[in-house]
């Protein structure tokens, strides 16, 4: 199976080969790929990030793609050159995505052809983001979308996610199998960077006192109470927490 590289922002992956069928996940540019079977207009596809298994539209990707920069913004506009000026289009690469460099100015990278990003909402691949905060802070107020991972829409386990996803480090997609991976943190207090797992659910200690999750119930990314958040989620769902983790074990 050859590798294939996905080429446009962002796209659905479903479970089964039919735009009715349950968005399970998303695919952004840049991401590798193998396909696994052809049906009909469909392909059935293994993420190499994280191994997640779905259905996405055929048509042609890339096959050879070696990223050298990532976006680093929550979205970045995409500009084209016309009469020799950058014009903005009405599309955008979303945060975490890889791009290559093929030729640039002061203020631009082009990645394609008359395909142009701004230079400051790029950083290099291998960039390393330690401060986690400041990336779940960038999707406050992101509205609450099963399936997504981006600005445009985002759920619990892809919020944590994509955290790792930018610093190329493998966590998995699903709340029930993070569940599985991540390791029980020792102590009772709660502390910055703790991860707080229920069934179906997932968020992160930002500091001993918030929690940032995409909060299904409230339909967006936000900050509540640690101690609140617990309470409100064993009165209403009548959940308890499973288990503990930290991010920093990663």
């Amino acid at each position: 199976m050859k590798n294939n590289f996905f080429n446009s922002p962002v796209e659905n992956i479903y479970i089964k080969p039919s735009s009715n069928s349950e968005v399970s996940s998303q695919i952004l540019y840049g991401e590798k790929f193998k396909i696994l079977s052809t049906k009909g207009n469909w392909v059935k596809i293994k993420t190499s990030y994280d191994n997640y298994i779905g259905y996405i539209k055929k048509k042609k990707f890339n096959e050879k793609f070696k990223p050298t920069n990532k976006i680093s913004k929550l979205k970045s506009r995409i500009y084209f050159i016309k009469k020799k000026k950058f014009l903005s289009s009405n599309n955008f690469l979303y945060f975490g995505s890889g791009i290559v460099s093929k030729s640039m100015n002061k203020e631009f990278v082009e990645f394609e052809k008359n395909k142009w990003i701004k230079k400051k909402d790029l950083k290099k691949i291998d960039h390393f983001e330690r401060n986690f905060y400041k990336i779940f802070k960038l999707f406050l107020n992101t509205k609450y979308l099963w399936g997504g991972k981006t600005s445009k829409g985002i759920d619990c386990s892809a919020l944590v996610q994509i955290y790792f996803y930018y610093n190329r480090i493998f966590f998995p997609r699903d709340t029930k199998d993070q569940i599985k991976f991540c390791k029980k943190k020792g102590g009772k207090k709660l502390i910055k960077g703790d991860i707080i797992f229920w069934k179906g659910h997932v968020g992160i200690c930002l500091n001993k006192f918030e929690f940032i999750h995409a909060y299904g119930p409230k339909k967006k990314v936000l900050i509540m109470p640690i101690t609140f958040t617990i309470k409100k989620i064993y009165e209403t769902a009548n959940l308890k927490v499973k288990k503990i983790s930290n991010i920093k074990k990663y």
